[in-house]
């Protein structure tokens, strides 16, 4: 699953490297490196002009938690920030969107825990069983462009024309974990490469049978795991250094 991600890269980069077309600088979101659910994240997506023409690439700001346009309240979104791969197309929650409002949430990378018991002399913590965080990011440093799926909600308790009127949240859809990834979590978020961009984000791709071909992860070799501080596991904590490997000296021993 995917719970608490990283997101440092800023509109500007984000633009070039998804080539962008439409984005509001007024959105611009803080870098975060502690990103928790319900949390405001960057989203990539394309949206059909309301005077008609292809689609518009844009670069958006929506809330981590999908919200189904049928819920009555948002306070399911803590429920539905991952979607899994094998049944997105037929979940009621998620099916519509699956079928044409799929995005990408340029990351970072993200964080997984791992259960693990202290063990060994000396070791103030043997037979403890304590959880242990990694960092999952890419090799190369590029960012990790998570599959998403969003979705518009409309909140009756206010006027049609209030700010608050609508809704936009997305969920982060995943995968069976690759070998690497498998001892520390069985699932992982599925992240697409640059040529499945396309695909992934035509709101015109919209019949289910073909768009279930996308939901394929990477060969494996591209990701890094890299175990860091129990300090992100608190969500007040947010700083770069939250990424960074910590030895056992550091932090205790990592098994």
């Amino acid at each position: 699953m995917c719970g608490r991600f990283a997101a440092s890269t800023g509109p500007e980069d984000i633009v070039e490297l998804f080539d962008v077309r439409q984005w509001d600088p007024a959105e611009t979101l803080a870098p975060s490196w502690n990103v928790a659910p319900t949390a405001p994240v960057a989203a990539v997506l394309e949206r059909l002009p309301k005077g008609g023409g292809p689609p518009v690439r844009q670069l958006r700001v929506l809330r981590w938690g999908l919200v189904p346009a049928w819920a009555k309240s948002p306070e399911t979104a803590v429920k539905m920030i991952n979607a899994r791969a094998d049944t997105v197309h037929e979940k009621p929650a998620y099916r519509q969107a699956f079928a044409s409002r799929r995005c990408l949430l340029p990351v970072d990378g993200y964080y997984e825990w791992q259960a693990v018991t202290g063990h060994g002399q000396g070791d103030p913590g043997q037979g403890r069983v304590r959880k242990q965080p990694y960092f999952v990011s890419r090799v190369d440093g590029a960012p990790l462009a998570l599959a998403g799926l969003y979705e518009f909600w409309r909140d009756r308790r206010v006027p049609a024309g209030h700010p608050d009127a609508w809704l936009v949240t997305c969920t982060i859809v995943t995968t069976e974990a690759e070998p690497l990834l498998a001892p520390v979590h069985p699932r992982m978020p599925l992240f697409l490469q640059p040529e499945a961009f396309d695909d992934w984000l035509d709101p015109a791709l919209d019949e289910s049978e073909e768009a279930r071909r996308l939901l394929t992860a990477p060969e494996p070799g591209l990701l890094e795991l890299t175990p860091v501080s129990s300090a992100v596991g608190n969500i007040r904590n947010n700083g770069p250094e939250l990424t960074r490997l910590v030895t056992a000296e550091a932090e205790g021993a990592l098994f």
